[in-house]
């Protein structure tokens, strides 16, 4: 399937290919910015669908509509505008689009609307049947929606302002998220944070207790963890594993942070995002299965993860926005140069082999002296406050 997309702003254009990607696995995405490139390219090769914002700096959407229904009166055409008065309304619906979106506009909103126009499951092109390799050739071109309870890229976007951010702001932010306010809860009731013997009954004491950060960041695992919703159980059984793994390296990071004096958070940030590259892949995999009705055996999963995990990886952080220290954090788990000086590359990647139990290991020790840490048992114990 292939997607041509007219939206200038970076932002929403990000968004919009995020949720194309999540309604169509495989699907093409082209996105344009401006008018006359969105004509040439559709001219070039019409599209399966077509997304078309109404104000661009060289003229109107509405012209690239006029191309298309001059080409094809079956395509979906779906605007997407801040205009929502009636007049705007009608004066595209007089050019024959499908659908009519205002902004801002909710996710789940617009997947419903997309999958109303192009229900996922029809056979456009030769989608179906790509090999495994098209599929994820195809995901490493396009942005990747993993199919977590919540968006991680929404969830990044408020570690980004996490100084800026209080308790009451981030609960007002996510009262409507159930799944949010019972991870909340359950954390906060904790035996590492119930300091009395009342339990925490509401999502604004529960981001009270654990600290702003930290409630970041469990929502970040949360969003995450994709093994409930992959079907095949071999997939959701390495999911967990790869999710747990990465836990595992976030509190480490963590555990280490604070023992040479440093702010933990990023750390453990780095830790969940560790596996990114692998959920993505999974994810594939899955898409993979559903069109072929075929689920893939451990071997075919573990060379699907070795050669594509981490160029998936790699880009999912760009879709992410991911800021270069937190990128260098995430490479650092796996490889850091003999000649690296940064205090916090040489944590992350101590952390991953603690972590692969490699603590005897020749490297993991060096690194440690280079921490001025002693190897201890302990070494993933320790406070979680302000993560």
């Amino acid at each position: 399937m292939y997607v041509l997309i007219l939206e200038d702003d970076e932002l929403v254009g990000d968004l919009l290919e995020t949720v194309v990607a999540g309604a169509y696995p495989g699907a093409s995405i082209k996105l344009c910015t401006l008018v006359q490139s969105a004509i040439s390219s559709w001219q070039e090769k019409p599209a399966d669908l077509v997304i078309a914002d109404w104000n661009l700096p060289d003229g109107s959407g509405l012209e690239l509509i006029r191309v298309v229904r001059n080409t094809s009166s079956d395509v979906p055409v779906l605007m997407i505008s801040g205009r929502a008065d009636r007049d705007s309304i009608l004066a595209a619906a007089h050019l024959g689009i499908s659908g009519y979106v205002s902004k801002p506009f909710q996710v789940d909103v617009l997947h419903q609307r997309l999958t109303a126009l192009v229900p996922s499951s029809i056979d456009l092109g030769d989608a179906s049947s790509n090999t495994l390799e098209d599929k994820m050739e195809a995901a490493c071109n396009s942005a990747i929606q993993l199919p977590g309870q919540i968006d991680t890229g929404e969830i990044l976007e408020l570690i980004e302002k996490c100084d800026e951010l209080d308790a009451v702001a981030l609960a007002e932010s996510w009262k409507k998220e159930p799944s949010l306010s019972a991870k909340m809860l359950d954390v906060a009731n904790s035996a590492s944070f119930r300091r009395s013997g009342t339990p925490v009954k509401t999502l604004r004491e529960a981001i009270s207790v654990i600290g702003v950060a930290m409630a970041l960041n469990q929502a970040l695992a949360l969003s995450l963890d994709i093994s409930g919703k992959l079907a095949c159980s071999r997939l959701a059984e390495r999911a967990r594993q790869e999710q747990e793994q990465a836990l595992h390296v976030a509190e480490t990071a963590r555990s280490l942070a604070q023992r040479i004096g440093d702010k933990p958070a990023i750390y453990y940030t780095a830790g969940l995002l560790s596996k990114a590259g692998e959920l993505a892949a999974l994810k594939v995999l899955q898409n993979h299965s559903d069109e072929s009705g075929d689920p893939p055996d451990i071997e075919q999963i573990d060379s699907a993860l070795a050669y594509w995990a981490e160029k998936l990886g790699n880009r999912i952080k760009v879709q992410w926005r991911l800021p270069l220290d937190l990128r260098e954090l995430i490479g650092a788990v796996y490889f850091v140069s003999r000649s690296n000086v940064s205090q916090s590359k040489l944590v992350m990647r101590t952390a991953a082999l603690l972590s692969a139990e490699q603590a005897d290991s020749p490297e993991c020790r060096t690194l440690l002296r280079r921490l001025g840490i002693e190897h201890r048992e302990d070494s993933r114990e320790g406070s979680q406050d302000d993560t």
